[in-house]
């Protein structure tokens, strides 16, 4: 007889996580056999309809198996593959911030196309050796292009084309904060800043947070505190929060960095993904603002090009030096593929069926996770779940890994205490199917209460 926890969850999903708890505790063994459907939707009080969804649920992530005319049993031990090891299903990975790869984005085909047609050129070999490392011409061309749309006329003298937004924002950040000096950030931020602050060994100063974004009255006590060098933010769909500043708020931050004299880092990973987006703070404060976007989260990780809008010349130029030292360039031919997508129309056509799969995959997610407090912005493609009172972060992160789900506990982003709560990537899943199966089975285990899960002795 399954314990089943209150839920504001689907009551199919609490049986099937049931059902997945007794097994991983002991209480059901391989081969035993459940009860009839009917007899369970009896002494449950629900109707046979959802016993029957419960059941094929718990098919599907390979719990039960059925054999016509004998019921349903606890499936058997998985076969053992060569190496005597056993062939454990897949993780379904809801932890990886990728954008999705609908087969609308045609990305095999149009890298494989894209790539042959660059070094068919009349300039193909160019792209095979060394370059600027502020970039070369054209790719600071097209980068301007590409961020007008969003930033306004950006003169070129004053971009920078990097190999990825981690490479530009540790370049930015050793820049600006010197060892032992503070940056300002939100309170739960993203883990590549966090690990770039511990190696520059640069102090981060957490600013609390409300629904949309880093508070300015909060940033302004803490600047006052602190004496910061600067201020990290990403104010369009942040990470990991999905909060997106108004352009009040945004004007706000702008005020509390001009009146203590300090840069804003702005990393806009995700700006080019809603249609509809407030003006960056780059395109409000270009003086004071280092801007850096990517295609990786609107197109592909794999291209690894990032622009950066900086202050002024000179900051450009001192981009580049850091950049020569650390990495001397730019992947110079996924710049140059970046560069036609750009030119051609390519890119935005990638990015409009990366932002359709994204809403289609947000949609999964609010119907399997209904009546969860979740914050999601309906283009981006990761949401914010804070988790039920009965669950703290750590002991759902074990849980979920030991029911083959990879999930993102909110310790990797938090800057002083974690809040219970996780960030659920919709990307990484292959296609819809997977995440409709991930995302039922993240239901289902937190449908249960955290103490029938522990394996403690």
């Amino acid at each position: 007889m399954p314990q089943i926890a209150e839920s504001t969850g689907p009551k199919y999903l609490a049986i099937a996580g049931a059902l997945a708890v007794d097994i991983e505790s002991g209480r059901l063994k391989v081969g035993d056999r459940l009860p009839p459907q009917r007899q369970l939707a009896r002494e449950l009080g629900v109707d046979l309809t959802t016993i029957t969804r419960a059941f094929n649920e718990a098919h599907r992530l390979g719990l039960i198996e059925a054999s016509a005319g004998r019921g349903s049993f606890v499936r058997g031990r998985p076969t053992f593959a060569r190496g005597n090891t056993p062939a454990a299903p897949p993780m379904i990975d809801l932890s990886m911030n990728m954008p999705p790869q609908p087969a609308g984005a045609k990305l095999r085909e149009r890298i494989r196309d894209g790539v042959a047609e660059v070094l068919s050129g009349p300039h193909g070999l160019m792209h095979l050796n060394y370059q600027e490392s502020a970039g070369a011409r054209p790719d600071r061309l097209a980068a301007s292009r590409w961020l007008a749309a969003r930033l306004g006329p950006v003169s070129i003298d004053r971009l920078v084309v990097a190999g990825g937004a981690q490479t530009a924002l540790h370049a930015v950040v050793q820049i600006l904060v010197r060892p032992g000096q503070t940056l300002c950030v939100p309170d739960v931020t993203y883990p590549g800043l966090k690990a770039i602050a511990e190696q520059l060994h640069v102090r981060l100063a957490p600013v609390a947070m409300d629904g949309e974004g880093m508070l300015a009255d909060a940033l302004a006590v803490t600047c006052e505190r602190e004496s910061p060098r600067g201020i990290y933010c990403v104010p369009t769909i942040h990470n990991p929060t999905t909060a997106t500043m108004t352009e009040s708020r945004r004007e706000a931050i702008i005020r509390v960095a001009r009146r203590h004299g300090i840069a804003i880092i702005e990393d806009d990973a995700y700006g080019a993904l809603p249609r509809h987006a407030p003006a960056p703070i780059a395109a409000l404060a270009p003086d004071l603002t280092w801007h850096i976007a990517t295609l990786s989260k609107c197109a592909t990780p794999a291209l690894r090009t990032a622009f950066v809008a900086t202050p002024a010349l000179a900051d450009a130029l001192n981009l580049a030096a850091r950049i020569r030292a650390a990495s001397l360039m730019a992947p110079p031919l996924m710049t140059a593929l970046a560069t036609r997508w750009i030119e051609d129309g390519t890119l935005d056509a990638i990015t409009a069926a990366i932002r359709e799969e994204s809403a289609a995959r947000q949609a999964i997610a609010r119907r399997i996770l209904r009546g969860m407090d979740l914050q999601a912005h309906p283009e981006g493609h990761h949401l914010w779940l804070t988790l039920p009172d009965r669950w703290r972060q750590g002991d759902l992160n074990r849980q979920a890994r030991q029911s083959g789900l990879a999930l993102v506990p909110s310790e990797a982003f938090a800057v002083g205490a974690a809040p219970d709560a996780i960030r659920v990537s919709l990307g990484a899943a292959e296609n819809r199917v997977e995440l409709e199966r991930g995302l039922g089975l993240l239901a289902a285990v937190l449908s249960q209460g955290a103490g029938t899960v522990s394996s403690v002795v």
